[in-house]
């Protein structure tokens, strides 16, 4: 599976139609299908795909043809996030009607063609689960686990100093923790 890290928009054109594709992570898709309804006010649609594992693992996934003819424009996008092995991402699509019907089937063709485009150009990561991981140390053994955790490029970190000891929590992909808490073993 891939994902990816920050976001893409892409123009495509169908027969004067423009399809202009935002491809975000999931964390950034929570009321951007409005904002784009905001900025294209003379849009006629604004459909969208989406992809994301849950807390137990499950992919969840969702599409909105947003009054486009019904499975003509979501669920052609969210078979090519399916194909394309994409998680953890949404995919809006801002349409114009350009004046050129396109039939259903050249639609669902229109709208699978902007996400394909919009993923050529997508920098797309291979997906790590990530795992929380809590530990205490010394205060002496600071620097030297900010160290590690740097060497392991972890760089969520959370700390709390008590009277004795320093509590973390510490985010990264199973790999990396594992790796890190092998190493403060010793």
């Amino acid at each position: 599976m891939n994902t990816i890290e920050k976001s893409y928009r892409m123009t495509t054109e169908v027969n004067r139609s423009k399809f202009i594709t935002h491809l975000v992570p999931i964390s950034e898709y929570e009321g951007l299908q409005n904002k784009l309804k905001v900025e294209h006010p003379k849009a006629n649609h604004v459909v969208y795909a989406l992809r994301y594992l849950n807390e137990y693992d499950q992919t969840v996934e969702n599409s909105s043809d947003d009054g486009e003819p019904k499975g003509c424009a979501g669920t052609p996008a969210l078979n090519v996030l399916r194909g394309e092995k994409i998680i953890n991402c949404a995919v809006l699509i801002v349409r114009y009607f350009g004046g050129i019907k396109l039939g259903t089937g050249g639609m669902a063709r229109a709208y699978a063609l902007a996400v394909k485009n919009v993923l050529k150009e997508a920098l797309l990561i291979p997906y790590e689960k990530e795992i929380m991981y809590g530990f205490s140390t010394s205060y002496g053994d600071v620097d030297k686990t900010l160290y590690q955790l740097k060497q392991l490029d972890i760089t969520y970190y959370e700390r709390e100093f008590g009277m004795e000891t320093v509590k973390w929590r510490i985010k990264g992909s199973e790999e990396k923790i594992s790796i890190f808490s092998k190493s403060a073993e010793r």
